[in-house]
């Protein structure tokens, strides 16, 4: 036995001077020390975690070449070779941190997402159409965001002092033309389509992707929903007009295909809320649309979307001109949109993504001067003889377009494509005696561009890309490289800039114009500072904008003003701010916006760079929902402000030259609305249903608004355009079958 304990003892020893301390530290690529880090040889048991300060100790009695691992997660993990002699060994190692989507800096300077999924989203799509001021209207929504103008006489999105037209709306990729009706005289039109048929928008204010062009503020990229969870149905009823769809699930949750119809007539509501147009032929509307969508094998999806609207209207306003006399005013539009596109993967990390779209318009508009008695007033005086006319416009576009992206290490990634656009417009003038003055304006427009991902870190990211241009029109190509950067400075903070060049053709109201003509430029510099939780969001964001070859115009022999040169020039800078909070207050949810712009342009007939008068110098954005969880009630505000805006009388002199014969600023713009939603539960307990009863008003406090004048032919004479109407009452039924979104609704508010 002695022997025996002897021999072990001896071995004992042995083993014991056999063994090899590994130590070291594990900091990470900030050199600091990190926790919790396992550390070991791989294919054996020895191994250590690190301490509070990063360091890490463990003996082993393997020998020769061994493989160190070091893993955490949230890291990448890393496996260092080592030698293992007869000493201690003392290795350091240093993780670097793994790019992740949850954890990695967004780029966002200049733009906005909506989405209910979207990482750094600031609205929903259900905020959209909670929104009072908005009335269900996608683009009215975003006029609570920082950037934009309340801009009430005409149309569009007026960014960062930017025209409407600067400012490019696209739908899965393809830029959608005549996105919202035909403009009426000093009323503007609403958005054609449904905000429910997007999953994901972004509103860029500036600084947007190479992938877009031909816009030289902004640009509003909406993306279409996938399947819908369930096959459903639905059903509005309203006192603006009824609707209803469907959308049919397949059985193996691969495919659907969906159609719905609309139709919105005014009688009721023009008949109760009188408005200060005499309508002859009250707004008109019939609507309806088609989908279809499968996934692919590969898990990408084929998306089809088509649209087809007609509409007309017609109304009776004061001729400025003179005392009696009016002008009659009607249009006929119809209007169609075909949107096809695959997504998709195609092998060794690929993606495409793809669309091809095709869409018409055909406008017929027509103005006649009449009496008191509204019969048709005739005169030689060319005054009123030039206001006795039929407008017939017809349009067609299409455009395809390919992009490729490839997804590297982490997030990394790298996309490039090409697309094609077409578009051909065809108006007839004609006048009371006959006269007739036909233009017609075709363009083609190439396109080439790529673009980066780079993810240095989950802290610091940058994208950068160019984009390759080619107009018909113009006949020369362009080159706009673009550039974004951002950092995180904090927890739930992050700090952006970006630079971009941007480029587009003149609007096709001035065309065709003289030749030799440039496209006109937009220089755009952002910085950005944001930070968001899950309760609230704060975002302020400097700019400037500088304008170069903007379009000057002048009157051609035929009366009609045309783009004549690029001398024109402008700039435009500014400091937005935005404030959201879900938590402060419970069960209440609000956002605040301000922006400060100070711009001025010299385009069209300016006769030098003043303060355009669609821009105000400040405006602000209150939007408050209160939802009352037990009675499924949610009561919702919004007020928004802006100073005065400029307008101008603008003529030729004796010189023959553009000159200012009279300039003032219209009143503040004030308006508050307000709405309430209901949603009561209908049908079984268990019946997959949902209603919400909707009652909005619109300026509830009847205040008075100015957008701009309008003068008369010699400038002696000037009247303000106002609203159609001080307020607008919206009462409507909306029903859901199939689906219960009751939740969705309550989830959005808590």
């Amino acid at each position: 036995m002695k022997h025996f304990l002897f021999i072990i003892l001896i071995f004992a020893y042995i083993n014991t001077k056999s063994q090899i301390i590994v130590s070291g530290m594990i900091t990470d690529n900030k050199n600091k020390p990190l926790y919790g880090v396992s550390i070991v040889l791989k294919n054996t048991y020895d191994g250590a975690t690190t301490d509070s300060l990063g360091k890490y100790s463990f003996t082993t009695t393997e020998k020769g070449e061994q493989l160190l691992q070091a893993t955490i997660s949230g890291y990448n993990a890393i496996v260092q070779k080592i030698i293992i002699g007869s000493s201690p060994l003392n290795q350091n190692l240093s993780l670097k941190e793994q790019i992740t989507e949850l954890r990695a800096v967004v780029i966002s300077a200049g733009s906005f997402a909506a989405s209910d999924k979207v990482k750094g989203a600031v609205l929903s799509s259900l905020d959209v159409v909670t929104t009072p001021s908005a009335n269900g209207d996608l683009t009215s929504a975003f006029k609570t965001l920082p950037g934009t103008q309340q801009v009430g006489e005409s149309e569009g999105l007026f960014v960062r002092g930017g025209t409407a037209t600067e400012t490019k709306i696209f739908m899965d990729g393809n830029v959608v033309n005549n996105f919202f009706y035909t403009s009426t005289p000093g009323i503007a039109t609403r958005g054609r389509f449904n905000p429910f048929l997007f999953k994901g928008t972004v509103f860029s204010t500036g600084g947007y992707s190479a992938l877009y062009g031909q816009a030289l503020s902004a640009a509003l990229i909406l993306e279409s929903k996938d399947l819908p969870e369930r096959t459903e149905a639905d059903l509005s009823l309203s006192v603006v007009g009824v609707g209803g769809g469907i959308q049919h699930l397949s059985k193996d949750k691969k495919s659907s295909w969906g159609v719905s119809v609309n139709y919105t007539n005014l009688w009721l509501a023009f008949n109760v809320i009188k408005q200060k147009q005499d309508f002859f032929q009250l707004p008109l509307v019939n609507q309806g649309d088609f989908n279809f969508r499968f996934k692919t094998k590969n898990g990408g999806f084929v998306k089809y979307y088509g649209y087809v609207s007609s509409n007309k209207t017609g109304f009776r306003a004061a001729d400025i001109d003179s005392i009696n006399l009016k002008d009659a005013f009607s249009i006929k539009n119809l209007n169609t949109y075909q949107n096809i596109s695959w997504k998709d993967g195609i092998g060794n990390g690929w993606k495409i993504n793809t669309g091809i779209s095709f869409s018409t318009n055909k406008d017929d508009i027509s103005n006649e001067t009449q009496d008191a008695e509204n019969k048709k007033f005739t005169s030689s005086d060319p005054i009123y003889a030039y206001k006795n006319f039929t407008l017939a416009n017809r349009a067609r576009y299409a455009q395809a377009r390919a992009v490729f992206e490839k997804k590297l290490i982490g997030l990394n990634a790298v996309r490039f494509g090409a697309e094609y656009f077409y578009s051909s417009e065809k108006s007839t003038y004609t006048l009371n005696d006959g006269t007739s003055i036909t233009q017609k304006v075709d363009d083609h427009i190439v396109a080439a561009f790529a673009e980066t991902d780079i993810y240095v870190t989950n802290n610091l990211a940058a994208k950068i890309g160019t984009r390759l241009e080619h107009s018909a029109i113009i006949n020369k190509f362009n080159i706009a490289p673009r550039v974004s950067l951002a950092y995180k400075v904090g927890q739930n903070a992050q700090a952006s800039i970006a630079y971009g060049i941007f480029y587009q053709n003149p609007e096709r109201k001035y065309l065709p114009g003289l030749a030799g003509l440039d496209y006109s430029r937009a220089s755009h510099y952002i910085a950005q500072y944001i930070k968001q939780t899950m309760g609230y969001t704060f975002r302020v964001e400097a700019f400037y904008k500088k304008y170069n070859n903007l379009y000057k115009t002048d009157t051609s022999f035929k009366g009609q003003e045309i783009a004549a040169n690029n001398n024109g020039y402008g700039d435009a800078k500014g400091i937005e701010l935005f404030w959201r909070d879900k938590q402060t207050i419970k069960d209440v949810d609000y956002w605040f916006s301000y922006s400060y712009l100070n711009t001025k342009r010299n385009f069209l007939n300016y006769p030098t760079a003043i303060q355009p008068s669609f821009a105000a110098t400040h405006t602000a954005s209150f939007v408050f929902k209160r939802f009352v969880l037990p009675l499924k009630i949610q009561f919702n505000l919004s007020y928004n402000f802006a100073t005065g805006r400029p307008y101008y009388r603008i003529a030729k002199n004796a010189q023959g030259k553009y000159a200012i014969t009279d300039e003032g600023k219209t009143i503040n713009y004030n308006s508050m609305s307000f709405s309430v939603n209901y949603l009561p539960k209908i049908g079984r307990k268990d019946a997959k249903s949902f209603i919400v009863w909707v009652l909005g008003v619109t300026n509830v406090l009847g205040q008075n608004q100015v957008y701009t004048y309008n003068y008369n032919y010699n400038g002696t004479r000037k009247e303000a355009v106002t609203p159609p109407s001080k307020r607008f009452v919206f009462i409507g039924c909306f029903l859901s079958f199939g689906i219960d979104r009751t939740q969705d609704a309550i989830n959005n508010n808590l």
